[in-house]
């Protein structure tokens, strides 16, 4: 564990040091969802008397950390690989693996500081209302930080180096924020969108979290879809990673 927490404080000083790479995988959710609320037509309550800012607030939320994970995580472990950092760490006393415990650590809590960085835009920008459902709001976003983690991993285990894990990122970031709702929210999609939204990790996500912060607790089918993500991209990482 000090091992773990030294290096995973070295990685996050490593990380600020690319202000490209921090933008996107932090800022960039942040400013999205100030500019969104800007917008005038967003904040008046539409025919159900529910604000567009308020639905767009967990689409954000979900976004910002398939960002973290498909831009950021995903091309640095790549990039590890293709310069040998991993091969050299293996004549060192830490293993590689405690490396790949220190990124996520670092992932997962800058993700939820940029998250908390929303949620307070929300609040007291928007008057959009804290997460009722505390207990389900944070194991929703834990199990979807987890679950986009591993399809991150699954991509730098399968790209031949940062170039290749940026492409492929890139194309599977998009189509998964499209049935997050980013583009045609959730309650406009027909039945077969809206089923096929149900089955990807921030569909999924997107609807635990709003089921969670209106109060209501997250739907079993919805905690389900997350975790089988979870356990069959990580297992796919696991089994396909190279350290070299």
């Amino acid at each position: 564990m000090p091992a773990l927490s030294r290096l995973a404080a070295t990685e996050t000083k490593l990380f600020f040091r690319e202000p490209i790479v921090v933008f996107f995988a932090l800022a960039f959710s942040p400013v999205l969802f100030g500019v969104l609320g800007l917008i005038p037509a967003l904040r008046d309550p539409g025919p159900d008397g529910v604000r567009m800012i308020s639905r767009y607030l967990p689409i954000v939320v979900a976004m910002g950390v398939a960002l973290f994970s498909l831009s950021g995580l995903s091309q640095l472990f790549a990039s590890y690989r293709e310069k040998g950092v991993l091969r050299r760490m293996r004549l060192t006393p830490v293993k590689p693996t405690v490396l790949l415990g220190a990124q996520l650590l670092m992932a997962m809590v800058l993700s939820a500081a940029s998250t908390l960085v929303i949620l307070l835009t929300g609040w007291l920008a928007f008057g959009i209302d804290l997460p009722q459902q505390l207990p389900g709001y944070l194991l929703s976003f834990a199990l979807l930080a987890l679950a986009l983690f591993a399809i991150g991993l699954l991509v730098a285990a399968l790209a031949r180096s940062a170039k290749s894990a940026s492409a492929v990122g890139s194309l599977v970031f998009f189509p998964l924020v499209f049935f997050a709702g980013l583009w045609l929210p959730r309650a406009d999609m027909n039945d077969v969108l809206r089923t096929i939204s149900d089955l990807t990790p921030l569909g999924a996500g997107v609807q635990a979290l709003q089921d969670t912060a209106s109060g209501n607790l997250p739907q079993l089918l919805h905690l389900g879809v997350m975790l089988g993500w979870l356990v069959v991209a990580g297992g796919l990482a696991a089994r396909y990673f190279r350290w070299e």
